[in-house]
């Protein structure tokens, strides 16, 4: 007993710099009325530190190498490439005019009540079809940033638009990373995850886009909308219908980069020199967003070092009673790990092995399970004002992580209807 009490402070006190990040970031804007009070930088600064000194066993200099290693691990390093780029191409764009006659062009062939339920469908298709969250909201949230300020919209409402529609492609298409690693852990076919996927995620899609109807309602293009010039929409159908065709995100943003580049000069909004000046501009601009993904990376490492996801993983799983509860764990379990690692697939590899496990000790369909790993992993993901989606969606356009967070229709219907799925049995068939 003696040995399991210690053992339960030992854990919490390696969870506890996640505790401290939420205490100082979410608590003290509360108390602030205000999101932009307290920089979410200075949060993460503080759990680091905290992180650090409170680490046992290891000397100071072992546990600052730990920490850069989390900083500089390789998604750490591709997220922040992605940043680099995406700042580069959107500023580049929006200083090239691209953006002003995209978000012409749009309203000119959408209804008023349209154009939300056209954004979100748009993010859904894109992202089923790229397999990727990230790569449709690089492509798509200058757009919708763009059509807020010209319908006298909310921006973070419009944002959280393609934020919600990009994830729909993450849960759902074949060839997303946390498709392929639930499927792969959980031993079954994608087309089989697929299929139970679709009993939860395609109603709530087609809800949510009802809703965005009605809320769409609100929505007045203005009177005079200029004509859209459709050469400066190149770029964007570049980065979209590249995206689609599967290309990497680094070699997509290259491609809208230099595309930017080519239209902007011949249409003389700048020179060789401005276009240089106009990527750098972007790139300065999402410093903030690389520092944060640096300071994540370097505290997750040493949240995991310190055996705060074994010490969750052992306190979530030993009080599970029959089928139902197994499958509560397995969300709970991948729920928690995603908060801790601000990576979804990374989530799922990490519990992949003992959900399959204690989901073939209480008769776990393994389709429903790897549904439920994905499912879970994806709404958490989205909702994390420290992961890469927000992140990507806040620096590029100009907003509060917490704000787009309280505008996310999709991710929060989609989770209450998981859990409801959960607790009643549903599909039949595979519960």
């Amino acid at each position: 007993m003696q040995n399991e009490n210690l053992n339960h402070k030992k854990g919490l006190l390696a969870l506890s710099p996640l505790i401290l990040f939420v205490i100082v970031y979410f608590v003290s804007s509360l108390i602030a009325g205000d999101f932009y009070k307290m920089p979410i930088t200075i949060a993460f600064m503080t759990a680091c530190i905290y992180a650090i000194a409170v680490s046992r066993g290891k000397a100071f200099k072992q546990r600052i190498d730990s920490f850069c290693i989390g900083a500089g691990a390789k998604d750490i390093m591709l997220m922040a490439c992605i940043f680099i780029m995406a700042g580069a191409f959107a500023n580049s764009a929006k200083t090239a005019g691209c953006i002003d006659d995209t978000v012409n062009f749009t309203l000119s062939v959408l209804p008023d009540n349209m154009i939300m339920p056209g954004l979100f469908i748009a993010a859904c298709f894109i992202s089923l079809s790229i397999g990727t969250s990230v790569g449709t909201i690089v492509a798509l949230t200058p757009i919708a940033a763009g059509l807020a300020h010209s319908t006298g919209t909310s921006v973070p409402l419009m944002v959280a638009v393609i934020v919600g529609g990009s994830f729909f492609g993450d849960n759902l298409s074949f060839i997303s990373d946390t498709t392929i690693v639930a499927t792969n852990t959980q031993g079954c076919k994608q087309s089989d995850k697929f299929l139970v996927n679709s009993y939860t995620t395609i109603p709530v899609a087609i809800i949510v886009m009802v809703v965005y109807m009605f809320v769409g309602q609100g929505v007045n293009s203005p009177t005079n909308i200029p004509s859209a010039n459709i050469i400066k929409i190149i770029p964007y159908l570049i980065v979209i219908i590249s995206a689609i065709c599967g290309l990497n995100v680094l070699i997509v943003l290259t491609l809208g980069i230099l595309s930017t580049g080519v239209v902007g000069m011949a249409f003389n909004a700048f020179d060789f020199f401005g276009w240089c000046q106009s990527m750098g501009d972007g790139i300065t601009a999402m410093g903030d967003l690389i520092v944060v993904a640096l300071l994540a990376g370097g505290l997750l490492k040493t949240l995991s070092d310190n055996g705060a996801l074994d010490y969750l993983i052992r306190l979530i799983t030993n009080k599970i009673s029959n089928r139902r509860s197994c499958e509560l764990t397995i969300a709970s379990l991948v729920s928690i790990v995603n908060v801790c690692t601000a990576n979804n697939t990374v989530a799922i590899l990490t519990v992949g092995s003992i959900s399959k496990d204690i989901g073939d000790k209480f008769g776990v369909d393994n389709r429903k399970s790897a549904s439920i790993l994905d499912t879970f992993s994806c709404c958490i993901q989205s909702i994390l004002p420290y992961g890469a989606q927000i992140l990507m969606a806040t620096g590029l356009a100009a907003v509060s992580p917490m704000d787009i967070i309280s505008h996310l229709y999709y991710p929060f219907v989609l989770f209450a209807v998981s859990v409801g799925s959960i607790l009643f049995r549903y599909p039949k068939k595979y519960s």
